[in-house]
């Protein structure tokens, strides 16, 4: 089945609403810790990744404000460069970069909503 443009945008805030849940009340060092947890995010981040390269470049345009580019490079550098990747840096993004995604992902949302009605 093909994926649309709206399926992706619910993978998306399916994706960081799960990852939120699971990190609400961590701390680094609980993150740090625990393998499981770490390769649940990671798995998350990947999704995130490849889901917004099918979000189409005029809606990204609407949120210059996100760094589209780096979430769709992250999920390769996850993949490919697994061995590397610090924790703090994947911290970061659930702790940072994702809060702003998800307020972004629910714009783009809202606007594919009005343009059903």
């Amino acid at each position: 089945m093909e994926r649309n443009v709206s399926h992706a945008v619910h993978d998306i805030l399916e994706t960081i609403e799960r990852l939120q849940g699971k990190m609400a009340g961590k701390t680094f060092i609980d993150f740090e810790n625990e393998w499981e947890l770490k390769f649940i995010v990671q798995r998350g981040i990947e999704i995130i990744s490849e889901a917004s390269r099918r979000i189409p470049d005029e809606m990204k345009a609407s949120r210059p404000d996100i760094e589209w580019r780096s979430i769709a490079t992250i999920g390769n550098f996850i993949r490919h460069e697994y061995h590397t990747i610090s924790d703090k840096v994947i911290w970061d993004v659930v702790q940072v970069d994702l809060p702003a995604l998800k307020v972004a992902i629910e714009a783009i949302d809202a606007a594919l909503s009005d343009k059903k009605e």
